[in-house]
């Protein structure tokens, strides 16, 4: 049984290099970075043109989900204005998803472009640059809610917008609705 939750698709980042190393005094560095209105996942590579894309030390890792709720959160937490969602650099930045039950688990998630089976991995923790560039406290605050690491396990396209996210286990029971075949209005 597979349980089907409506998300949205907020941002999808991409960048070819790290921006975020060495000491943050110094500030980040200066690296190309698109919040793509569509990326190519690659099957056990990543999204392309991303630093992970094939690095084999980051196989299992190589897309980063984020929860906007959990940034916002963070925000309330440390009674800051809003952050900005891109700061944290995770690929894929949702509104409405809950993450944590993931680890562990397949899932897919399905924009009007086309659909992806991830394989949730682990916690996607933050790094002490989190200070620097969001807030002091937010390395701290972000610990346990910093979005999850996955594998991609299909290839395929993924576009900000409405999306479904399609998940194994029960995530919130009263969001959830066990799908049907060819429900109108539905994501293909």
């Amino acid at each position: 049984m597979s349980y089907e939750y409506d998300v949205e698709i907020l941002h999808l980042l991409v960048s070819g290099a790290h921006a975020y190393f060495g000491r943050a005094r110094d500030g980040a560095a200066d690296v190309a970075t698109t919040d793509a209105e569509r990326v190519e996942v690659v099957a056990g590579k990543g999204i392309v043109g991303d630093r992970f894309f094939g690095k084999a030390a980051h196989m299992d890792a190589a897309v980063t989900l984020f929860a906007v709720e959990s940034l916002e959160a963070i925000a309330a937490d440390l009674g800051a204005d809003q952050f900005d969602p891109l700061l944290p650099r995770r690929n894929v930045v949702l509104r409405g998803a809950e993450l944590a039950p993931l680890i562990g688990q397949d899932f897919t998630l399905r924009s009007a472009a086309g659909s992806v089976d991830l394989h949730g991995g682990r916690h996607a923790h933050p790094c002490a640059w989190m200070d620097a560039v969001l807030a002091p406290g937010a390395h701290n605050a972000m610990r346990g809610r910093g979005g999850l690491r996955c594998r991609p396990l299909t290839s395929g396209i993924l576009q900000r917008g409405p999306a479904l996210l399609i998940s194994p286990v029960p995530l919130d029971p009263a969001r959830a609705h066990v799908p049907s075949m060819l429900r109108p209005g539905r994501l293909p």
